[in-house]
């Protein structure tokens, strides 16, 4: 086991309590920490506890790996199937979660990354919100903060592999998981492609452990295939 810690960002989700599991029963980790909303009081849209819980692993031995597995897509708000449902309010919880959220975190957890040596930070993200495989359309608020996601994840490559040469950042899309988010729109999707936490999680794991600095600024697939910008 390494003098290194992990964390995981929405550790009580679907995807994310599974990837807590698999990298406790991995152990190459000294310590695991699980951060939610619900479980230790991180919430995305308070940066005072983003930055709280980054001076608690601060403590501890450095993180070399930092997931946050959190996202919204429904709720108060279905994903509008046309632009006459788009509302300022809709857009402004989607960007707040989904792009923003994860933005700060990094702004407090990637300094404590190891400046030698592979470190490795992932967001969730999703492969619809790729703007050159947008073929659909609609989904407007999930879409947007989804590419904005995108775009902040290939500036903090840029800027953080100044400093950590060996540093990854990347966005990684899990497939479609049997999970609370997308429980409205399973209905349509093949058996096959709909995944369990479990298998997602251990996909992600298994694309994660083949990145390699080169691939910083990407978005990648369960499946480890690149998605286009």
């Amino acid at each position: 086991m390494s003098e290194t810690s992990a964390v995981v960002i929405g550790a009580s989700g679907g995807i994310g309590s599974a990837l807590v599991r698999q990298l406790e029963a991995a152990g190459h980790h000294a310590v695991v920490h699980a951060l939610s909303r619900s479980g230790t009081g991180l919430d995305l849209e308070d940066e005072t506890s983003i930055a709280a819980a980054a001076s608690r692993i601060a403590d501890g031995p450095r993180p070399d790996l930092v997931i946050v597995a959190t996202g919204v897509l429904h709720g108060a708000h279905s994903p509008e199937r046309t632009y006459r449902a788009l509302s300022a309010e809709h857009l402004m919880r989607d960007y707040r979660l989904n792009a923003i959220g994860p933005a700060l975190v990094a702004k407090h957890v990637l300094p404590l990354m190891p400046r030698e040596g592979r470190g490795l930070f992932a967001a969730l993200s999703a492969r619809v919100g790729s703007i050159g495989d947008n073929r659909l359309g609609g989904w407007h608020a999930y879409r947007a903060s989804k590419a904005a996601l995108n775009m902040l994840i290939r500036n903090l490559a840029i800027e953080h592999g100044r400093t950590h040469k060996a540093g990854i950042v990347v966005g990684l899309h899990p497939g479609t998981v049997a999970t609370d988010l997308s429980a409205p729109f399973q209905a349509g999707v093949a058996p096959e492609k709909l995944f369990t936490s479990e298998h997602s999680a251990a996909a992600l794991l298994a694309v994660i452990d083949g990145l390699k600095p080169a691939d910083s600024g990407g978005v990648f697939a369960w499946d480890g295939q690149r998605i286009p910008a």
